[in-house]
C-alpha cells in the first residue's frame, strides 16, 4: 500500500525534518537573492530561439511538396512546439519568471501552444498536483484517471489495456492535458456542478477550437499559396509536429513521476504536514533522469523533476546547480535520490504500466514492497535505522534500509532457488 506515514518510512525524527527544511530553504533563498539579469537574459533569448525555430519550420513548409522540406519543416515545428511548451509555457506558467515584471513574460498572461487552456492547467497542475503530488484520490496525476501505475489502485478490467491506454495518451498528449480539468468522468457520474461543468467545457472548446483551426486550416491554408505546396502536405507536417511534442512531453513528464522509486502516499499522510513532510514528499515522489545541456533543454529543464517539485517557482535555467545542492542533502540525510539513464526511466514507467495491467494475483512482489508501490510496512522486522552507524559514522537512514530489505529478498529468492533445484537425495556441493 502507498506511504501512510513519510516520517516512519523515511527514519527521520521530528528535529532531522526540521533541519531538513530550514536547508532547503536556505537554497531558495540563496536562488532568489541572486535572480538577475543572467536568468532574464536566457528565457528572453530562449523566447526568441523558439519563435525563430517556428518561423523556419513554417518557411520550410512553403516548399513541402519535396520530402526534404516537408521532414526539415515538421521536425522544425515540433522541435519549436517542444521548447515552447517545456521550456518556456510549463515554466512560465509556473511564475518562474514573475519577478521580472514584465507582462509578457508573466504567468497570469501567457497563452501556451497547446489544446488545454493555460488557466486550467494553471490549477490542475499548479495548484492540484503540485500541492497533494502523488496522494492517491487527490492529485489526478497519478495515473489520470485511465492508468494503473500503482497497487493502490484497485485492478478493473479495463486495466488489462493499460499499455494501449498509455500509447494512445502518448500521441494525444495535449488532448489528455485539456481534457484534464474539463473532468469528464464527474460529469458522466453526474457528480460535478452542471454550471461549472458547462463553463469549463466552453472554456476548453474555446481553446482547442483556436488551436485546431490555427494548426489544421489557417497555416495550411497560407501555405497552399506557394506552388511548391499543398493544403495536406502542410496539414500532415503539422499533425507530425503535434505528435512529435506529445510523444515528447509525455516521455519526460512520465520519467519524472512513474519509474522506480518515484513513492505514492495515503491522504492520511497530509494531516498536519508540516513545511519539512512537504518538502520530503516531493522529494521522495519525484524522479530525475541523466541528462546534459541539450537534454536539459529541450525537457525544459525537468530532467530535474525533484528539483523541479521542490521549487517549482524558481527559474528553470537554475536547477542543475540547485540540483548538486539537494543532492547533498539527500546524502546527508541517507535519502535516495532517484535518477537514471532516460532511456531506463523510460522503460521502468512502460515496465510498470503493462505489469499493472494485470490483476495483484499474477504479480510477484508485495503491495508494499514494490517497484512503484512501496510503504513504510516494507521495513517491518527492520531495526536499528534511523541513527548513525557506530562502526562507519554515516547516517542509516532510508536509502540504507531500502538497500537491505532488498539485500534480503535478494536473498531469499537465491536460497529458493537454490533449494528448488536440488536433486532429491542428493547434498548440494
Amino acid at each position: 500500500m502507498a506511504i501512510t506515514d513519510i516520517d516512519v518510512f523515511a527514519h527521520l525524527t521530528d528535529t532531522d525534518i526540521e533541519n531538513l527544511a530550514t536547508e532547503l530553504d536556505a537554497i531558495r533563498q540563496d536562488i532568489e537573492d541572486s535572480r538577475g539579469e543572467r536568468d532574464a537574459r536566457y528565457i528572453r533569448r530562449t523566447i526568441a530561439f523558439q519563435r525563430t525555430l517556428e518561423v523556419a519550420g513554417r518557411v520550410l513548409l512553403l516548399a513541402s511538396k519535396r520530402r526534404s522540406a516537408w521532414w526539415a519543416g515538421a521536425t522544425a515545428l515540433g522541435v519549436a512546439k517542444i521548447v515552447e511548451n517545456m521550456e518556456i509555457g510549463h515554466n512560465v506558467m509556473h511564475g518562474q519568471w514573475d519577478w521580472m515584471n514584465d507582462p509578457e513574460i508573466h504567468s497570469s498572461s501567457w497563452e501556451w501552444d497547446n489544446l488545454g487552456a493555460s488557466k486550467h492547467w494553471r490549477y490542475t497542475h499548479n495548484f492540484v498536483h503540485h500541492k497533494y503530488a502523488n496522494i492517491l484520490g487527490m492529485d489526478d496525476d497519478v495515473g489520470y484517471g485511465m492508468l494503473r501505475v500503482t497497487r493502490d489502485q484497485r485492478w478493473k478490467r479495463f486495466n488489462l489495456f493499460n499499455p494501449v491506454f498509455n500509447a494512445l495518451l502518448a500521441l494525444l498528449f495535449e488532448w489528455g492535458v485539456g481534457l484534464q480539468h474539463v473532468e469528464i468522468g464527474k460529469i458522466v457520474k453526474r457528480r460535478a456542478d452542471q454550471e461549472e461543468a458547462r463553463r469549463r467545457i466552453d472554456e476548453f472548446l474555446a481553446k482547442a477550437g483556436h488551436q485546431l483551426v490555427k494548426d489544421y486550416v489557417a497555416f495550411p491554408a497560407l501555405t497552399a499559396l506557394s506552388p511548391a505546396a499543398t493544403y495536406r502536405s502542410t496539414l500532415t507536417a503539422n499533425l507530425t509536429a503535434n505528435v512529435i511534442r506529445n510523444l515528447w512531453a509525455n516521455a519526460v513528464i512520465f520519467c519524472g513521476h512513474f519509474p522506480d522509486g518515484a513513492e505514492k502516499f495515503t491522504k492520511t499522510d497530509m494531516v498536519g504536514e508540516s513545511k519539512g513532510q512537504w518538502y520530503l514528499r516531493q522529494m521522495l515522489g519525484s524522479a530525475n533522469f541523466n541528462a546534459g545541456p541539450v537534454m536539459r533543454f529541450m525537457s525544459g529543464n525537468l530532467c530535474h523533476q525533484i528539483e523541479h517539485h521542490l521549487y517549482p517557482d524558481l527559474p528553470s535555467n537554475r536547477l542543475a546547480e540547485i540540483s548538486v545542492r539537494v543532492r547533498q542533502v539527500c546524502d546527508k540525510y541517507d535519502l535516495p535520490y532517484t535518477t537514471g539513464p532516460f532511456l531506463l526511466q523510460y522503460a521502468k514507467t512502460w515496465r510498470t504500466i503493462a505489469k499493472l495491467s494485470l490483476p495483484d494475483k499474477y504479480l510477484r512482489d508485495t503491495a508494499d514492497n514494490a517497484p512503484e508501490t512501496r510503504s513504510e510496512r516494507m521495513f517491518a522486522g527492520l531495526e536499528g535505522f534511523g541513527d548513525t552507524d557506530p562502526a562507519t559514522g554515516r547516517r542509516r537512514g532510508l536509502k540504507t534500509a531500502i538497500a537491505t530489505v532488498r539485500g534480503w529478498r535478494r536473498s531469499k529468492r537465491a536460497s529458493s532457488s537454490g533449494a528448488s533445484g536440488r536433486v532429491p537425495g542428493r547434498h548440494a556441493a
